[in-house]
């Protein structure tokens, strides 16, 4: 047995976890963890060792179930926002009568509907079921996108595109605390990485599906067809996720009682908690102080900017080039190859060096040459092929946004605290991408040298941000070693939430080796090169304490 309570070897007897009843040390306001009960419960107090290969089990078993529901629906979310873009090289635009700013309207509208909604899910995000609540939210955004082939003007298309974001606005922050939720600090960078890659897939596969789909005969216009298509496909599959989707571990279907044991002591050195359905105030304020909060605002606002003008119109852009309208689709294919290698690539450097800082700055450099060889290159016919290598290098930015994703997310703790810091990012996600499309318009085609040289600038400006915050969380961590002192803790305690599973059980074998009190190494065992006592982090895990309350949380960079 995997998370076995007899055996010496296999538990590590900490400090009693406390009842679903007790209230929380030093805040007064009660509203623990639901983890904390449940391991109250089942563990009768105890804190579990779980060995390597149960956790591998327990993980590709959460991988298999979890991941692939997350995979779909951004993949389909991808595909629906990206209907209006492709539809604009089927007429659109003519046969709607689109004129000035109107579809550059038509792509912000979306994310004005989304920064609308940020405030109100993240309260909806703490105190409903998050898997079924999702799972709504999928169905409706299908109608919605399903609804758009009924619109014949630009009031109609303005209508239902802003439902559409409506529903849409709440996938994101879902997925970013559903990741939370089920995987550990050093597995989240990369699981974030594959479902915000669906981006990348769907420029690919989203290219040739509508390629095909531009070629069926019928009274009804192409994009018409392409609503419906990937309308009826969205509200098919939210049957799917509502009958296969945990609202958390200790709720999961597909987890024996054993291993949803196993499931939640593996999140113990997050120290940000599994989910506690109780809205906290002192965390909402916390959440606005914070001048973290506000770092991660300004860095997703920066990077959305681009993404939100890029995402409406560079099919139009490639069009410029000189291509005809399927030219301009199928080209379109390898922009999302590269955004997909971008975004898993980065969070795999990101997750070896253990730092998302410099991995961010180093993806701001393609974006940054291909703003200037598109800002500099005369549309001609001999200029295709540089004009295409500096679209494509443009195409490395979305590796950037799942970066802030996991940076963020794992430098907040505690329910509420969580949610409200997700629904400041994606507010500042939301304005930027509502400004994006509007610095590009049509009457400046073919270059489009204001949203260029904006986005230019806010490449820049991310580099600038990325190095702030990077001081910014050192002296956290710092001020964390003064806490401890001063509480008589060390000041020392060396986080293993980052390393691989081989890295730590090399070094729990290690302290073996030198006749430490070795333990297993899944625990989250600490470790020092130095003779100095270390603090053993997670006894208060599961308190719902935020990340500046827990003296013991350590900030990553």
């Amino acid at each position: 047995m995997g998370a076995s309570m007899t055996d010496t070897e296999q538990i590590e007897h900490g400090s009693p976890l406390p009842g679903p009843s007790e209230q929380l040390r030093g805040d007064g306001e009660g509203g623990k963890d639901i983890a904390a009960s449940f391991l109250a419960k089942q563990a009768a107090g105890q804190r579990i060792s779980v060995t390597p290969a149960d956790s591998a089990r327990v993980l590709r078993r959460i991988d298999t179930v979890i991941l692939p529901l997350m995979l779909t629906v951004y993949f389909l979310q991808g595909l629906d926002k990206a209907t209006l873009a492709y539809s604009s090289v089927f007429g659109l635009i003519n046969d709607a009568g689109l004129v000035g700013d109107q579809y550059s309207w038509l792509g912000s509208i979306v994310y004005l509907a989304q920064l609308v909604m940020q405030p109100p899910l993240a309260w909806l995000l703490v105190r409903l079921p998050i898997g079924k609540f999702t799972s709504v939210m999928v169905f409706l955004w299908g109608v919605s996108l399903a609804c758009m082939a009924a619109a014949h003007s630009f009031g109609g298309l303005l209508a239902t595109r802003f439902f559409l974001g409506v529903f849409e606005a709440s996938v994101a922050p879902s997925f970013v605390a559903i990741t939370q939720m089920w995987w550990r600090r050093r597995e989240q960078t990369v699981r974030t990485s594959y479902w915000y890659a669906m981006n990348g897939i769907t420029n690919m596969f989203g290219s040739l599906i509508t390629y095909g789909l531009g070629h069926i005969s019928s009274h009804l216009h192409s994009y018409q067809i392409i609503f419906m298509f990937f309308g009826i496909i969205t509200v098919v599959f939210s049957f799917i996720m509502i009958t296969f989707m945990p609202d958390s571990p200790i709720e999961a279907k597909f987890l024996s009682d054993e291993d949803k044991l196993i499931a939640v002591e593996r999140l113990r050195m997050n120290q940000m908690g599994v989910i506690s359905r109780k809205w906290r105030n002192d965390h909402f304020k916390e959440t606005l102080l914070d001048p973290k909060s506000w770092f991660w605002f300004a860095l997703l606002f920066s990077i959305s900017i681009p993404s939100g003008g890029i995402s409406t119109f560079g099919p139009l852009i490639v069009k410029t080039f000189g291509f005809d309208q399927f030219q301009t689709i199928l080209f379109n294919i390898p922009f999302g190859f590269v955004q997909l290698v971008a975004t898993v690539g980065g969070a795999f450097l990101a997750q070896r060096i253990k730092m998302k800082g410099p991995v961010i700055a180093a993806l701001c450099l393609p974006p940054i040459a291909g703003c200037v060889m598109l800002m500099v290159l005369p549309r001609d016919a001999a200029s295709k092929a540089p004009l295409l290598v500096g679209y494509y290098l443009i195409s490395v930015y979305p590796g950037i946004t799942p970066l802030i994703y996991s940076w963020a997310g794992q430098n907040t703790a505690g329910d509420t605290k969580r949610k409200c810091t997700n629904a400041v990012l994606f507010i500042g996600q939301s304005i930027g991408n509502v400004i994006g499309p509007l610095l590009y318009t049509q009457k400046e085609a073919p270059g489009y040298s204001r949203g260029l040289r904006s986005n230019l600038a806010l490449y820049i400006a991310i580099i600038v941000l990325t190095g702030i915050t990077t001081v910014y969380l050192k002296y956290l961590n710092a001020n964390h070693a003064k806490r401890r002192v001063a509480m008589g803790k060390s000041a020392i305690i060396v986080d293993t939430s980052l390393d691989s599973a081989e890295e730590v059980a090399a070094t729990a074998a290690q302290k073996k080796q030198e006749g430490g009190n070795a333990r297993n190494a899944e625990e989250g065992d600490v470790a020092a090169s130095s003779s100095e006592e270390v603090e053993r982090p997670g006894e208060r895990a599961f308190e719902n304490l935020t990340d500046l309350q827990n003296e013991e949380f350590v900030f990553v960079y």
